[in-house]
């Protein structure tokens, strides 16, 4: 029977067998010393019989293998055990070098990227590139345990859509049998609706956004959390919803993967609540004095700007999160809620220097929407957006949400240099493989 090798301490001096990867292999006095990989982690295995270790001659890291011996502990082998009395199974022969290293770090230089992307496929069965997956799937779940807490209801929406629901030029577009679509830049109008049947609603799943940008925080797709809720009294709600979000999933990643996460060299959280809350004029000015710029014509916070205003809060507030509250109203989506002639009801949730979401209250009077679209330059006759604009006449109550990068949340997490190094195959304007 088969044994993983993270349950291998339970059965010290017993006979095992264990089937994984060929991870590493060394010859030290004599002895050979190979290391197998399975979905449990390492286990090392000593190898004194020649006729076994002849049974690796001209074989590579990756080949599949299986491994019986008995358990024996040792502080210095990985996870204190180690097999003796070894015999190999030769279960899947590679006989090619990998392409990238597997059993040693690799670099995550820029330069360095675009060959750790090209063969993406075995440079994850690295151990700590695998890491980075691990951190990200327990941050989805623990996403998901909150929010079906709060009594939100997971739904799925198309990503094949008639019209972009952001607008702009910035959609991918495509034949669908004689008529123009486009793939969806997020669910905003599905959601919106959905509030009419569960009140809560949240989807993750992927955004397409055709943004020429070759940057560090710019991918063509994306993985989205989208969060929509009803019944609000105002949008301190919706802020407060988002931040409470935040702070259960990051304060619980730290308490279940702490050793993975300082293995992976993260920055230690720095986060409490509430989140310090500075309107965008305030950070304008707060920048520009201590930096001796002048910001009176900035619109939007500048990407120097989200950092120092998180370094800001990290050392006045004792909080790395801050939202910048009171956007424009120039910056303002037509179903968002305007506060005053100049304002919005919304606001950026910035994270270690980047926005993570922005988090509007949704304007949901029939008239006033219908107005505003026809103020983007949207008729509210286009048949594109019908089903849309029958739920509003239809009752909608008052609800707000956002759209919260899920990439951007484990680049931050972790601490890495790149958004693609978030994603297991990432798309950008330059690459459509793997």
């Amino acid at each position: 029977m088969r044994l993983l090798t993270k349950d291998l301490n339970d059965h010290v001096g017993e006979d095992v067998r264990v089937e994984g990867w060929l991870h590493k292999k060394r010859l030290l006095g004599g002895l050979t010393f190979i290391n197998l990989r399975d979905r449990g982690g390492i286990v090392q295995a000593v190898i004194k019989d020649k006729s076994e270790v002849d049974k690796l001659k001209g074989l590579h890291i990756g080949t599949v293998l299986a491994l019986e011996g008995k358990v024996v502990s040792e502080s210095r082998a990985p996870g204190g055990i180690e097999l003796h009395d070894t015999k190999i199974e030769i279960m899947v022969p590679v006989t090619q070098e990998p392409p990238v290293e597997i059993d040693k770090p690799l670099s995550h230089r820029p330069e360095n990227l675009d060959t750790l992307f090209e063969h993406r496929s075995i440079g994850l069965r690295n151990v700590s590139e695998a890491k980075v997956f691990l951190v990200r799937s327990v941050l989805l779940k623990l996403i998901r345990q909150f929010l079906y807490d709060h009594d939100f209801v997971e739904i799925q929406t198309p990503k094949l859509v008639a019209n972009a629901a952001e607008g702009g030029a910035e959609v991918f577009k495509l034949d669908y049998f004689g008529k123009q679509a486009s793939l969806a830049q997020s669910p905003q109008l599905y959601k919106q609706v959905m509030v009419g049947v569960f009140e809560r609603v949240f989807e993750i799943g992927p955004a397409f956004r055709a943004e020429p940008s070759a940057t560090t925080r710019h991918v063509s797709e994306v993985t989205m959390l989208d969060i929509e809720m009803a019944f609000i009294k105002d949008h301190d709600d919706v802020l407060n919803m988002v931040q409470d979000l935040l702070y259960y999933v990051l304060t619980k990643v730290w308490e279940q993967q702490a050793d993975t996460l300082r293995e992976l060299k993260a920055p230690e959280l720095v986060l409490k609540t509430p989140f310090p809350r500075y309107s965008m004029q305030n950070i304008h000015e707060l920048y520009g004095e201590a930096n001796k710029k002048d910001m009176s014509g900035e619109i939007d916070l500048t990407p120097d700007e989200e950092r120092w205003i998180c370094e800001y809060a990290k050392e006045h507030d004792g909080c790395e999160a801050v939202f910048a509250t009171d956007l424009p109203k120039s910056k303002m989506k037509f179903y968002h809620m305007s506060k005053d002639d100049n304002s919005a009801r919304s606001a950026d949730l910035l994270f270690r220097g980047l926005e993570l979401a922005t988090v509007p209250q949704r304007e949901h009077r029939y008239d006033v929407l219908t107005e505003q679209m026809k103020g983007s330059g949207i008729s509210s006759d286009d048949p594109a957006y019908k089903f849309y604009l029958e739920a509003f006449k239809h009752g909608l109550p008052p609800h707000g949400g956002c759209g919260f990068g899920v990439d951007r949340l484990v680049e931050k997490t972790i601490g890495l240099g790149n958004i693609k190094e978030a994603i297991l195959f990432p798309r950008d304007i330059n690459r459509l493989t793997p």
